[in-house]
């Protein structure tokens, strides 16, 4: 898999990949994403962090061949109304990347969060976001 907009939800909601290397992911402008208050529903934002974090990890791991991540827990803060398109920027310190890299050797099993920030098109922080996933090894025996 190239990115995480090829998989059937986030294409279904309208993920795009972002116009950048800092913005991994994006949601475009549109009325289906909005809720009883003219603003970017929380559901759309949660899906954003979720697959942003997914195609960071997707892009460290070079395609995600050979292992099996589950998103294991997600806590977020809704800092302000979103409005318009919504990009999505993600990262992780460096050591638990490597950390990472290891246990997936040693043990075929590892845990890392990724945090994940959205920003809105006027530039507001709209959201802040740890997404914690498993990932499983999926090597030949």
């Amino acid at each position: 898999m190239e990115s995480v907009t090829e998989l059937p939800f986030n294409k279904f909601i309208g993920v795009e990949v972002g116009a950048d290397a800092e913005h991994l992911l994006r949601l475009p402008s549109g009325e289906r994403y909005l809720n009883h208050l003219g603003t970017v529903h929380a559901s759309a934002l949660l899906a954003l962090a979720e697959a942003a974090s997914g195609e960071f990890l997707l892009r460290h791991l070079r395609s995600g061949a050979g292992v099996i991540p589950v998103v294991r827990r997600i806590e977020a803060r809704f800092r302000k109304p979103a409005t318009g398109s919504v990009s999505a920027s993600a990262s992780v310190v460096p050591e638990l990347l490597a950390r990472l890299d290891s246990d997936l050797t040693a043990k075929g099993r590892a845990l890392i969060s990724v945090a994940v920030e959205l920003h809105d098109q006027s530039g507001a922080h709209v959201l802040g976001a740890s997404v914690e996933w498993f990932i499983q090894g999926n090597f030949p025996r």
